[in-house]
């Protein structure tokens, strides 16, 4: 037992240490954080949109001999995914009309999920969810900066849709890192496995949510560089879209985590509840310490 103390104590230490450092970081970082990650999480939504245009022919023909539909409906779904796409990027970057291209966007991921038979593949639904936990967070977002504009006026529970956004946006977010388990017996994949579902779970719950959110954003990273490197693979290969359609899907579910990190877990979550703990024990103190004495 004294010994699981003395090595509880450091590690208590350690992670304060590291949330301190995680606090000047976003507060030196605060003004480009958000952007940085708006561009990250519509990253994947550009890239399919630029593909859309240069392999116009080879979507049409796809979607028409994989549905039966015709090359007139084929054609408008095709331009439908790169209008819809490419318009809801520059919304976004442009901060301007948010929450209707993330509406946009979100069917977009629908129309995708049952037009290339996603629905049916289980590494790719995940995600495609994780996907749109990027975009619920985004929408949480667009909403705290219109309610901003009316700081003055008192509110009563008008953030708790944004809060169960936030948590909504938060347990999909990490389905992306159920994809990236590896089921086999080496000392490698196993602490990855341990390391990673403790993040995730900490991610999900709300706790220590900022430093979680960012190692994960570190060592999904890193994960993307070394797993998705498409630029390795000749231009011609089918193997070199599967791995830029990951590379930049992975990027996208990075901006939602940078979004964790810029704006926090959100009303629903440990680390908010923590606080309010606190508060209603420091009232209490107060009070008692204020009360007469018989």
């Amino acid at each position: 037992m004294q010994s699981v103390c003395l090595l509880y104590t450091p590690l208590c230490r350690w992670i304060r240490s590291v949330s301190g450092d995680i606090k000047e970081f976003l507060r030196m970082t605060k003004q480009y954080l958000p952007h940085l990650a708006r561009l990250c999480l519509i990253s994947t939504f550009l890239e399919d949109a630029i593909r859309m245009w240069f392999q116009w022919h080879e979507q049409k023909d796809y979607i028409a001999s994989t549905w039966k539909c015709g090359y007139f409906l084929a054609t408008i779904f095709v331009l439908l995914n790169l209008c819809g796409q490419l318009g809801g990027c520059i919304l976004i970057l442009s901060r301007n009309f948010v929450q209707y291209a993330c509406f946009g966007l979100f069917g977009i991921i629908a129309l995708q999920t049952v037009a290339y038979s996603i629905l049916w593949d289980l590494k790719f639904l995940l995600r495609n969810l994780a996907l749109g936990g990027g975009l619920l967070l985004l929408l949480a977002e667009s909403r705290s900066e219109g309610k901003s504009m009316f700081a003055g006026v008192p509110t009563i529970a008008e953030s708790s849709p944004k809060q169960y956004m936030q948590l909504g946006g938060r347990v999909l977010l990490v389905l992306m890192f159920m994809t990236l388990l590896h089921f086999d017996t080496s000392l490698f994949s196993v602490v990855q496995n341990m390391v990673g579902t403790v993040l995730i779970v900490l991610v999900a719950v709300g706790y220590k949510t900022k430093l979680a959110a960012l190692t994960l954003v570190i060592w999904l990273f890193g994960l993307n560089l070394y797993l998705n490197s498409f630029w390795t693979i000749a231009a011609y290969r089918p193997f070199h879209d599967l791995l830029k359609y990951d590379f930049f899907q992975t990027m996208s579910v990075i901006g939602g985590l940078l979004l964790v990190v810029a704006l926090g877990p959100g009303g629903v979550s440990m680390d908010e509840k923590k606080k309010e703990w606190l508060l209603y024990i420091g009232t209490s103190l107060a009070e008692w310490v204020r009360a007469p004495r018989l």
